[in-house]
């Protein structure tokens, strides 16, 4: 028989993103979590932080993170853990978060092809479990920054990466888990925070709120990953 741990319930977490890379980022790692996109306008969140002063590039996607963490919180989804992500491309001191249309993307990729950027993912955490059941109302948040090596494209690579629509629905204009994977040669940092959500940073996250991520894991014996997980185990034993 598998035994998963001693663990007294599944602490549930709830996804402030509407990402489909980060909610299966968390599906391969046992985590089913219950997703509610935020709806934040993101532009008037940066002008009115950047109304108080300048913003470092790292900060940026704190910042929405939290935003996004925040607006989920205040609909009273009580008993769960929310977690608030969004990422941004830094390139030569400027960040960039989706192109706002194919002409943009063409422009980035013509700026980025043989160079390097560092893609900041923000995350926060806003503990709304009960007391009973250890939960200590904390609000947490940190930045994983990933540096990126992207390759030299042709023109006609970066018209038909550009055509096929995938760049404009994410941060830096690229997928490294997508079509974008093989324009980029090399990464320095955590791959994960490149697909949009570092599982390293959500394991110290959650253990500064006194959760162990294995306490997220689902047991049901019908989800994929605990699956995976039953057939390595037994693979070993056997």
């Amino acid at each position: 028989m598998i035994i998963f741990g001693n663990v007294r319930s599944v602490v549930r977490l709830l996804l402030a993103s509407q990402s489909p890379a980060r909610l299966a980022t968390l599906r391969s790692a046992g985590i089913e979590p219950v997703v509610q996109v935020s709806g934040v306008d993101e532009d008037a969140v940066l002008a009115e932080a950047r109304a108080r002063g300048p913003i470092p590039p790292h900060d940026v996607p704190l910042l929405l993170g939290r935003a996004k963490a925040e607006r989920v919180a205040g609909k009273t989804f009580a008993g769960m853990i929310v977690l608030g992500c969004d990422s941004v491309l830094e390139l030569d001191g400027e960040i960039h978060g989706k192109p706002a249309d194919a002409l943009d993307a063409v422009r980035r990729w013509r700026r980025m092809r043989g160079r390097s950027g560092v893609l900041h993912t923000g995350h926060w955490l806003i503990d709304l479990r009960e007391p009973d059941d250890g939960g200590t109302g904390r609000s947490i948040g940190d930045t994983a920054s990933t540096t990126v090596h992207f390759a030299d494209l042709s023109d006609a690579e970066i018209r038909a990466y550009v055509a096929t629509g995938e760049p404009m629905r994410v941060a830096g204009a690229f997928t490294i888990d997508g079509l974008g994977g093989p324009f980029v040669t090399a990464i320095d940092g955590d791959h994960h925070s490149v697909v949009g959500l570092s599982l390293p940073l959500l394991r110290t996250l959650l253990g500064r709120l006194g959760v162990s991520i294995t306490e997220l894991w689902r047991t049901d014996p019908d989800h994929e990953p605990v699956r995976r997980r039953a057939r390595r185990a037994a693979t070993r034993e056997g």
